[in-house]
């Protein structure tokens, strides 16, 4: 039987459905609520709508003062009924052409100086909306809980806070109240041009339908345009993270190819999208303008005709200054359509944009402090009762339920996968305590539930002889020093990175500090010492001095409870035996939580617990453990049996 070939197909990216989404051209709601943040910018902003207001009517004085120059001084006959304007001009014809140029150029020169005041007030407080909004979202992001993060990707939440708000501002400087410039002047254009001859005026209006038509199927073709170009750019950030991140993996297992082929697919669909865009464009201004033409046009050839006649129109008379007018008039009248179509977009960016940033800043916040907090002892102590956990997101119904359940209820309670099982212990103040047990057993998970990353579903968790739940957040992590196994490091400098934001941690502390762990004679050989800059993710340094410098960090903040997650695992055994001199120093006086896979490091912990499916089996000191020969005595032997081992058989035989 042939083999069934394979699917050749390259399965592309999927955007979140948030980006791929644009949403109405305009909410009422949102742009509402969007309005709000200029209340603190009220002033510039009437100040900037004045401007604007004022500079419509400059904008279409122009063709006015043409009309009466030429009328008045240019033709053989002069109106019979002069516009109130040309009542208070000089009779002599060089003098009252000269006040019309006057008056055109100030007009030039006034509509300059008010697009200047405009721009620059609605660009200020463009940047300012700008600035608010990132500082509320990023504010409200430090304020989410660990498990938000867990469900919603870094991209889509950096894109809030950089693209989303551009769009919101190109909404504020270049769509708002230009829209309304815009239809000032639209407005503006007709009452001028119906008072001064209204069947032209009905003649110049009667491509509009069509102009209004073509810019519906424009339209609709630059939003299925945008949608795809969005699309296409969420994919290209988040491929582009992923692989930029994971480069050494890529070259390592040779799919620099694969990568590139799979990359030059989305950059493809991008591109695509956007030439559609471009041929949109290049098909709709066009016709406006040939629409634009049409319309002149036919107001040449009956204007002519009625001038060159000497007749009247439907009983109005049309001069030459009328007809030039008229000229100028259409094609002013035809540009703001063609910007107000631009603008649409610009509304339409910004509706999805304000959709998607409101959504993230009224996610609340699952794990908060309490109205009322409750102070602990300061002792330092630790106790878990009867802990049930899960990482499920749970409905109200399911949590209250669960909240009144029975211990077995809960063992039995279907669909949901518990990490911790209904555990207990407690940890005296000044004591260490170490977690072993397999991957996956809860050991990480009961660090984080300490310090209220998460909460648990039923029972209570109590530091310094307080339920977490009822104790202020703040005050309730700073108790909390803790190393993880991938150690993280900022911008900055090596002290930076140690007193992490802590003003009150002196230079000497972080000196101590660091000489404490073992790593202040390799900072001392550094050009600059602790002054010295760390690059990206510390990636100057070694895996082993990066988590010595952590160890420095959270050693320098004094704090009450020390939690060493697996601190130990990635560095080398020298840096293991320099760390181990340390964690005697770092333990005394302070209650500490160890979790190792090397048994070697936790004998002599005043107590060990050990974490088997969620469970806690088995507690006690290292020589109780053991001589119970239960399920740490079976992990003990197995790991000094593998150290233990000569290697005098290929690798494959031994895992065989």
């Amino acid at each position: 039987m042939p083999e069934k070939p394979q699917d050749t197909k390259k399965k592309k990216k999927v955007a979140t459905p948030e980006d791929d989404v644009l949403g109405k051209a305009y909410d009422g709601r949102l742009m509402r609520r969007l309005l709000t943040y200029l209340r603190p910018y009220k002033a510039a902003t009437a100040l900037s709508a004045v401007a604007i207001l004022l500079k419509a009517c400059s904008d279409v004085m122009g063709p006015f003062l043409i009309k009466v120059a030429v009328d008045n001084y240019m033709s053989a006959q002069r109106p019979a009924n002069p516009s109130w304007l040309a009542r208070h001009l000089s009779t002599t014809p060089l003098t009252g052409v000269a006040e019309c140029a006057a008056l055109f150029l100030g007009s030039l020169s006034l509509s300059y100086g008010l697009e200047f005041v405009q721009t620059y007030l609605m660009q200020w407080t463009g940047q300012r909306i700008m600035f608010d909004l990132r500082k509320q979202i990023f504010r409200h992001l430090q304020r989410m809980d660990v498990a938000f993060f867990d469900h919603n990707p870094v991209g889509r939440l950096v894109t809030r806070v950089t693209s989303d708000v551009d769009a919101l501002n190109e909404m504020f400087t270049s769509g708002v109240l230009a829209i309304f410039e815009d239809v000032f002047v639209l407005l503006f254009i007709v009452i001028i041009m119906l008072k001064m001859s209204w069947p032209l005026a009905i003649l110049t209006l009667s491509v509009l339908p069509l102009i209004m038509y073509a810019t519906r199927l424009f339209r609709i073709s630059v939003r299925e345009s945008y949608r795809r170009i969005r699309t296409a750019i969420a994919q290209i950030n988040s491929f582009t993270q992923e692989h930029v991140s994971g480069m050494s993996v890529v070259q390592l297992f040779n799919r620099e190819q694969r990568a590139y082929n799979d990359f030059k697919d989305i950059n493809a669909a991008h591109r695509d999208a956007f030439v559609d865009q471009v041929q949109a464009y290049s098909l709709y201004y066009p016709a406006v303008e040939l629409l634009s033409s049409i319309a002149i046009a036919l107001v040449v050839w009956r204007g002519g005709h009625a001038i060159f006649h000497e007749t009247q129109i439907l009983g109005g008379t049309v001069t030459l200054g009328v007809l030039i007018a008229f000229m100028q008039y259409a094609q002013r009248f035809f540009r703001p359509i063609q910007d107000l179509s631009e603008k649409y977009n610009i509304l339409q960016a910004a509706m999805a944009a304000s959709e998607r940033v409101f959504k993230l800043i009224d996610t609340p916040a699952q794990i908060t402090s309490p109205a009322l907090p409750v102070a602990g002892d300061l002792s330092g102590s630790i106790e878990f009762r009867n802990v049930w956990f899960t990482y499920q997101r749970l409905d109200e119904a399911t949590a209250a339920r669960l909240a009144s359940a029975t211990e077995s209820e809960l063992a039995h309670e279907h669909g949901i996968e518990w990490i911790l099982r209904n555990v207990s212990f407690t940890v005296a103040p000044d004591q260490t305590a170490a977690i072993v047990g397999h991957t996956g057993a809860g050991k990480t998970t009961i660090t984080g539930l300490m310090m209220r990353f998460y909460d648990i579903q039923h029972g209570s968790i109590l530091i310094d002889g307080v339920d977490v739940r009822q104790q202020d957040l703040n005050k309730l992590r700073k108790r909390f020093g803790v190393v993880l196994q991938d150690s993280t490091l900022f911008t900055g400098t090596v002290a930076d990175n140690i007193r992490l934001g802590t003003t009150s941690i002196t230079d000497e502390e972080v000196e101590h500090a660091a000489d404490e762990v073992n790593i202040g004679d390799f900072i001392r050989t550094l050009p600059l010492q602790f002054a010295e800059p760390m690059h990206e993710r510390g990636a100057t340094l070694s895996t082993g001095q990066k988590q010595l410098i952590s160890f420095a960090r959270a050693l320098a903040h004094r704090p009450a409870v020390l939690i060493l997650d697996e601190a130990t695992s990635s560095v080398d055994t020298e840096t293991e035996l320099r760390v181990r001199l340390a964690l005697d120093r770092m333990i005394t006086g302070r209650t500490s939580i160890v979790i190792a896979h090397r048994l070697s490091t936790i004998q002599r912990a005043d107590t060990i617990l050990v974490m088997h499916k969620g469970q806690l089996r088995e507690s006690g000191t290292h020589n109780q453990l053991l001589a119970a020969r239960g399920l740490y005595w079976k992990l003990y032997q197995l790991q000094y049996q593998e150290q233990e081992a000569e290697p005098t058989e290929p690798i494959t035989a031994q895992i065989a």
